[in-house]
């Protein structure tokens, strides 16, 4: 007896069958699939195929019929700050250095555990509303955001955020690498949350502690992450500080590796872009923050042809201000294109794998990204009804120009579904709307001050 002729007489069982009308799995071919279907155990996808055969050959316990709709990939953000949502829309429309230090800053060290999980909360909402399902996030206190995170269904990654100031979170360095570790052993063995060192920035940390730092990701074996060329003003003072660039800075230092996350890289030269693909750096672009703090365009399509890899994040809500991965999906290909006067660059393709794959490896976390056999069932699903996703030639193009996050109608992680037809299933939508008021009224107080 053949084997797909045994399977038909003996269905294999499993948690959940959910099929859809278009499935976008970025596997390794970039399979699109039509009337096709996900078999899900125990969290992971097992099969991934038309559904004719998955409805012959699986017995599912529970069935998810989205006809009419397109899954893909949770999609992954490689770069963001969480609670910063508490700041979306206050000190608008500065350039980087002066939104941070006049204004963001002197709130920020006066900001509660209770504030930060209003924040962290609010952040979690809108990803599960605009389908990204895992995020590396970049904060202090990060138990705070990694509880929300792990509440609310989300993965995540938590770095640990420092300057080489002392702060009222760490006084000195080894107050933070003990509150590093500490984060590391509370998550360990977490299958949704993980974690991160990351010091701020090249001008913003000395030399020796950015080298600790990196020692201390290497005993911990975790992803290092840390701001790096945002902007030319950033360049300037890290050649006043330190007689170097920022990328040559931390070349000298032996920062440069396959461990290493970049943000923004925004003001690089085309040898340092061949120091990062030299090196396995990974770099995640920040395309909407970037241009509205007015720090440039990064030059992606030349890191991406170099073999750099890529990935796409919101950066905060403060300095976007959404956390929405749609956006800055069409944004990074709409840029991408001028900044490199070639209307070929940035393909809808590309840029759907800097939001997924390319994110997820930048996270390590490489087996994210994609619907495919072995991988977590990190799913969302797009209605195809909306009108401008009508008509339809090409799924991938759609994704990234014509969808705008609100079309995403499912969002699903580990095969558990966090958001379906308009319900929240893991937050209090009321409680979380009255919290948001408070602490508009909280920011306020402050800021006047």
């Amino acid at each position: 007896m053949n084997q797909s002729k045994e399977s038909v007489l003996f269905p294999r069982p499993c948690d959940l069958l959910v099929r859809a009308d278009i499935i976008v799995t970025q596997d390794a071919e970039r399979r699109v699939l039509h009337d096709a279907g996900v078999a899900i155990t125990d969290g992971l996808v097992v099969a991934v195929a038309e559904y004719p055969h998955l409805e012959a050959t699986y017995r599912p316990t529970q069935r998810l019929d989205m006809g009419g709709k397109m899954l893909m990939p949770g999609l992954v953000n490689g770069h963001t700050h969480l609670p910063m949502t508490l700041f979306r829309g206050f000190a608008d429309d500065l350039p980087l250095m002066e939104w941070l230090e006049k204004h963001i800053w002197p709130v920020e060290t006066q900001l509660t555990d209770e504030l930060l999980e209003i924040g962290a909360n609010i952040g979690c909402c809108e990803f599960i509303r605009t389908g990204c399902t895992t995020f590396l996030n970049g904060y202090f206190n990060e138990y705070v955001t990694g509880n929300a995170a792990y509440d609310t269904g989300l993965r995540a990654v938590l770095g640990e955020g420092f300057f080489h100031f002392p702060s009222p979170h760490f006084p000195t360095a080894e107050d933070c690498w003990q509150t590093i570790r500490a984060l590391d052993a509370r998550y360990e063995g977490n299958e949704r949350i993980r974690t991160a060192v990351t010091p701020h920035a090249a001008f913003t940390v000395n030399p020796d502690e950015l080298q600790a730092s990196f020692e201390l990701a290497e005993a911990l074996d975790v992803p290092w992450q840390v701001h790096l060329a945002e902007s030319p003003a950033e360049t300037t003072l890290c050649l006043e500080k330190h007689g170097k660039r920022p990328v040559e800075l931390l070349r000298s230092l032996g920062l440069l590796t396959a461990r290493t996350t970049l943000h923004h890289c925004v003001d690089i030269t085309d040898d340092e872009i061949a120091a990062l693909a030299d090196n396995a750096v990974n770099v995640v672009h920040n395309p909407a923050s970037n241009l509205k703090l007015c720090s440039g365009v990064s030059p992606v399509q030349k890191m991406i042809e170099a073999g750099v890899t890529v990935g796409l994040g919101t950066d905060g809500a403060s300095s976007n201000n959404q956390l929405n991965m749609f956006r800055d999906m069409a944004l990074a290909a709409l840029i991408g294109k001028v900044r490199h006067n070639d209307a070929s660059a940035m393909s809808a393709q590309t840029v759907l794998d800097m939001a997924t794959v390319n994110s997820a490896q930048c996270l390590g976390w490489p087996e994210l990204g994609r619907i495919e056999a072995g991988c977590p069932a990190d799913m969302i699903a797009l209605d195809l009804a909306s009108p401008n996703l009508v008509p339809m030639f090409s799924p991938v193009s759609h994704a990234v120009y014509a969808a705008t996050g609100m079309e995403v109608c499912m969002t699903m992680v580990a095969g558990e579904i966090l958001y379906l037809y308009g319900d929240f299933r893991t937050i209090d939508m009321q409680a979380l709307k009255r919290n948001a008021f408070r602490a508009v009224e909280w920011v306020r107080s402050k800021a006047e001050r």
